[in-house]
């Protein structure tokens, strides 16, 4: 199967890798990628594909938190994945986070909303949920519903 390649976005304090998942075959590719990117946590946002104990072994936190494919995420996810942003980069300003769900980047079809996603932005109501300040005093934001 041809996957599309990894993507890191970076902005300011704030370093993210999103990709697509591995199956047990390609997991040592998958994780020399993910150290190649200094990924220190990677979060499942499907169920589990693979084992992630070799990508523990290597020293990257993996969290499962799963939602169905094409749905918003539920707000304890939500609430997680900005504790967890709010604890890293404050405590390791600078330091990757992967993300990675069963289709990868996009989601099945990139640039296309289904309707639950088209309903959840109706409804979307931003609220600042995180502030800090790197160690260069720059200001990070990271501003979610």
């Amino acid at each position: 199967m041809n996957r599309p390649a990894a993507v890191e976005i970076a902005y300011e304090c704030m370093r993210f890798v999103i990709t697509h998942n591995p199956t047990n075959a390609t997991l040592n590719k998958f994780t020399e990628e993910l150290k190649k990117c200094d990924v220190n946590t990677l979060v499942r946002v499907c169920d589990a594909t693979y084992d992630k104990t070799p990508v523990e072994k290597e020293g990257i936190q993996v969290l499962d938190w799963p939602f169905d494919d094409g749905a918003p995420p539920p707000t304890q996810i939500v609430d997680d994945w900005l504790k967890l942003l709010n604890t890293k980069f404050r405590e390791e300003p600078g330091c990757c986070i992967a993300v990675h769900c069963v289709a990868g980047l996009g989601r099945k079809r990139r640039g296309a909303f289904n309707s639950k996603q088209l309903l959840y932005l109706e409804k979307y109501r931003p609220k600042m949920r995180l502030r800090f300040k790197d160690t260069n005093s720059h200001n990070c934001f990271v501003i979610m519903g």
